[in-house]
């Protein structure tokens, strides 16, 4: 069995075909998906999700693109929505400094608004981080994030950020990229994280791993994300499916 521990199923480009990705995700043996909210919308659209689908689980945040957005009543309703039972995790939040969608200082304080959120409800975090890595680390110390540990999603870093997250308590969560040609950081990083603390993903509709790059990401596909882990770890994919499996019980606490 496999999980796919980031997906986007709420996503417009599902709206026609939801059921036929679902089957072919049973078909490929993942029997979990963990759906991820962006903002207050998606992270309602994520519980709904949840409560339709005994094999889809939720978690809701602000993602940094919507972090200009964030006013106080915001962390209320997310507060709200993590009383459903389903809801695993406070996220997607971080630092996106490659697209700049919110003002950088604005995306930090709805980052550490998060964590301490996500600390009152003693809830794990998923974090999202492009180009950001030293403000990541900075504010998940400064915050003290390791109390409730999570997960960096899409991990992108060098071998020496993995180090320092994974001292940290954080698991490391491998999608698409991983495949590429050019991923000669991330197959470093996947060959040499501790086995217990790696798992497994896609970020649909994004980052399809290869050979399907550039067409729609669906959880069936994390698969592939899987068999490259095998590959790089001399393990079979079996073993690698039973192990995030394994991990994403004890990251997400479920």
């Amino acid at each position: 069995m496999f999980i796919d521990t980031h997906a986007h199923l709420d996503d417009e480009r599902f709206q026609e075909d939801l059921e036929d990705v679902l089957a072919r995700a049973q078909e490929a043996r993942v029997n979990y998906i963990i759906n991820v909210g962006y903002d207050l919308a998606s992270s309602q659209k994520s519980v709904e999700l949840a409560k339709s689908y005994p094999h889809i689980y939720a978690v809701v945040g602000i993602h940094p693109h919507d972090s200009k957005d964030a006013v106080e009543e915001t962390y209320l309703q997310l507060k709200e929505l993590t009383k459903e039972k389903k809801v695993l995790a406070l996220g997607e939040m971080g630092l996106d400094y490659y697209w700049d969608n919110s003002p950088r200082d604005v995306q930090q304080e709805v980052f550490r608004q998060q964590i301490r959120l996500a600390k009152d409800l003693q809830l794990p975090i998923v974090i999202h981080d492009r180009d950001a890595h030293g403000d990541i680390l900075r504010i998940l110390q400064e915050e003290k994030a390791e109390e409730v540990g999570g997960i960096l999603h899409c991990f992108s870093g060098s071998w020496e950020m993995a180090e320092m997250c994974l001292r940290l308590g954080f698991y490391l969560s491998f999608a698409g990229p991983l495949t590429f040609n050019n991923a000669r950081k991330l197959v470093e990083v996947a060959q040499k994280a501790p086995l217990d603390r790696i798992l497994t993903e896609t970020d649909s509709p994004y980052l399809t791993p290869h050979p399907f790059r550039g067409k729609r990401n669906e959880p069936a596909r994390v698969v592939l994300v899987a068999e490259k882990l095998a590959d790089l770890r001399k393990e079979t994919v079996e073993k690698i499916g039973e192990i995030t499996l394994e991990n994403a019980r004890k990251a997400f606490r479920f």
